[in-house]
């Protein structure tokens, strides 16, 4: 199968860093670090991402990562104590460690958008992460613009009683599946079809911040869903799409942002995932995502995320 040293190599590298994640979210009270963006960023952030560009580099050496951490956060003598603490985390999962390396496995992910490179969010949704609620851990590949391989883990989430830690994984042409992240079959997982129109769902972003809630609220409805919203941290919201759990995820720019552009790594892997399950994703004027221009999505505005059948109509209430 193409692309299946690639899909491997994700999948185990995304369930060390979920094990990492849940490991200090266990044991420390998380504190974020506030960067020079004033966005928060916890251990668990760079230690995530530690363990995964360690992976990448010594699989696929060729590849550059663009992902959202910078090891410079933690290099200063202020910060030798969270160094010390994000080494132990890793330390845990590969012994021989040590606070050099994983700075430099950290900084692997400062690559730059190629023909062919990974994006990566250790933890997209730290506020989540940081209250206990929604998080996940977002990989994907990248070629000539086009998303080939994404994995999402999502260690809070679930969709049946029982099963906590849900890890949603897509290759082109391949489908989406939905496995526990500890392990086990993974199964096929498509949209929730339209004549289950009765039961639709959207979900959006916990924070207020991240979109136009009242605009995303109307839209919805002009498409025919009348139930409330479900608020969730993260891509997240991609999964439960994907999964059929829900049939549409607005991300409409903020009237108090509305030059903002997102993040690729905020939406890749999900995106792939929601597209083999079936679904459809563009921005708000119908365009696909363009991957190819570096770290944030310049050509489109805002996100739209559906089970496809409701996609026009959601466009046209736009």
């Amino acid at each position: 199968m193409p692309y299946e040293s690639e899909r491997n190599i994700a999948i185990q590298a995304v369930q060390a860093a979920a094990q990492l994640c849940e490991q200090v979210r266990r044991e420390i009270v998380p504190e974020a670090i506030e960067k020079k963006d004033k966005s928060p960023v916890t251990v668990a952030d760079f230690g995530a991402q530690a363990l995964i560009c360690r992976a990448l580099s010594i699989a696929f050496p060729q590849d550059p990562v663009v992902g959202e951490e910078d090891a410079a956060e933690l290099q200063t003598p202020e910060m030798a104590e969270r160094l010390a603490q994000v080494t132990q985390y890793v330390q845990a999962i590969v012994p021989e460690a040590n606070s050099e390396q994983v700075t430099g496995w950290i900084d692997h992910g400062n690559g730059q958008v190629g023909s062919r490179y990974w994006t990566l969010d250790p933890i997209d949704g730290t506020k989540g992460f940081l209250r206990g609620d929604q998080y996940a851990i977002a990989l994907a590949l990248i070629e000539n613009g086009e998303i080939k391989v994404g994995v999402l883990g999502c260690p809070a989430l679930s969709f049946s009683e029982g099963q906590t830690g849900l890890m949603g994984v897509a290759v082109r042409g391949e489908g989406s599946t939905l496995a526990s992240l500890a392990g086990g079959a993974p199964q096929s997982i498509q949209v929730v079809s339209a004549d289950q129109s009765d039961n639709l769902r959207f979900v959006e972003s916990v924070e207020s911040g991240h979109g136009d809630q009242s605009r995303q609220a109307a839209v919805a409805k002009a498409a025919g869903i009348t139930q409330d919203s479900l608020r969730m941290d993260s891509q997240a919201k991609y999964m439960a799409v994907a999964a059929g759990q829900a049939a549409l995820y607005l991300r409409l720019p903020s009237p108090k942002t509305p030059d903002y552009r997102e993040k690729i790594w905020d939406h890749a892997a999900g995106v792939i995932l929601v597209e083999e399950a079936g679904g459809r994703v563009t921005d708000i004027a119908g365009k696909s995502l363009d991957f190819s221009l570096g770290a944030k999505l310049v050509n489109n505005q805002g996100v739209v995320v559906s089970n496809g059948s409701i996609h026009d109509p959601v466009l046209a209430a736009l």
